[in-house]
């Protein structure tokens, strides 16, 4: 059986309605009456002459032939099988039925006139799309295994994640927020960023399956769990408005100053964390806002985001983690200078 291409799939198709439209496919009388009409209608086959003509084996329409899917015209005083003219339509019929992967039984079904072939194509439509959907997955997912170079128990984890359903792939990601966010208020899970769960789609390609496992494997660390709660409840000092710096003034200027090349551990920088950080309490807490700068600046965050940006096939969330990062960079460095200087 050659292999259904799109150019191949869009001449069975073309064959399947040219059919259709021949033979009418309404009921069972009218393969009588189409037969009686075209009994005349050009000299009688063989099965051989028959088989070239169509281009299906003989052994083919033998068996076709016996299960009443083809049946002769007539046959000859020696008891040869002889076809006519709507025999060759009923055969090219039956044998783009097939060729397209309808059942011998759908077959039948059509040919008798139980359905139209409309009906068992849009059935079978419905069956090859699950099953593409199911090879792409598959495909993606030793795309994965080769570009991880992954051994055997890791290449068992990475198909077992993928194969996982959407409820079972929410429920990990929603255990994660639900231990991370838990106690606190307003929870975080209740913000746009964090509800925008990650799922992959019905087709992932190679880098959303990766991306995915990796994403899996990173929300079951515990010491990345800690993290992100740390990281959450200084969120929610934030949107109460008690935090120790003013967070739009702080990321505007250090981007500024990151953009123009202020190097962090130079006086200019530590005249604009002093600008920063002036009338907060971040002034005068400032190994407490440091550590928090650094919590919030941990690379397995920005990892996170950035792997939920790939599995959703959207782009990412604005990104100010290298604005905190240099502010963090040029604080720590001016805490350093102050205490060397005493």
């Amino acid at each position: 059986m050659l292999p259904i291409t799109s150019s191949r799939m869009g001449c069975l198709l073309d064959s399947l309605d040219r059919g259709c439209r021949m033979l009418g496919i309404c009921s069972s009388s009218y393969w009588r009456s189409q037969t009686d009409a075209m009994e005349n209608d050009g000299p009688l086959l063989t099965i051989g002459e028959l088989a070239r003509r169509v281009g299906v084996p003989v052994r083919t329409i033998r068996f076709w032939s016996d299960s009443g899917l083809v049946p002769p015209a007539s046959r000859t005083d020696g008891d040869r099988r002889l076809y006519d003219a709507a025999c060759v339509a009923r055969l090219e019929l039956v044998t783009t039925l097939r060729e397209l992967g309808v059942s011998l039984a759908n077959v039948r079904r059509v040919l008798d006139g139980q359905v139209t072939a409309a009906e068992v194509a849009a059935v079978h439509l419905e069956a090859l799309d699950t099953e593409i959907r199911a090879l792409r997955l598959r495909r993606a997912v030793v795309a994965a295994v080769v570009k991880r170079s992954a051994d055997g128990e890791e290449m068992g984890m990475i198909n077992k994640l993928a194969r996982l359903s959407a409820a079972e792939r929410r429920q990990i990601i929603d255990d994660f927020t639900a231990e991370v966010f838990h106690g606190l208020d307003p929870s975080p899970a209740r913000f746009a960023r964090w509800a925008a769960a990650p799922d992959l789609p019905d087709d992932p390609s190679a880098e959303q399956v990766e991306a995915w496992v990796d994403l899996a494997e990173l929300v079951a660390d515990r010491g990345f769990r800690e993290q992100v709660r740390q990281v959450a409840g200084i969120g929610v000092q934030i949107q109460s408005g008690r935090w120790l710096a003013d967070v739009e003034r702080m990321q505007d200027e250090a981007e500024a100053a990151r953009q123009r090349g202020v190097p962090p551990e130079s006086a200019e920088a530590a005249r604009i964390v002093a600008q920063i950080l002036a009338g907060t309490p971040g002034g005068q807490r400032r190994a407490e806002l440091l550590a928090q700068l650094e919590a919030a600046t941990d690379p397995r965050i920005e990892r996170y985001w950035e792997l939920t940006a790939v599995i959703s096939g959207r782009g990412p969330f604005p990104s100010l983690q290298r604005a905190l990062e240099w502010l963090a960079a040029a604080l720590r460095a001016s805490q350093d200078h102050e205490e060397a200087g005493r």
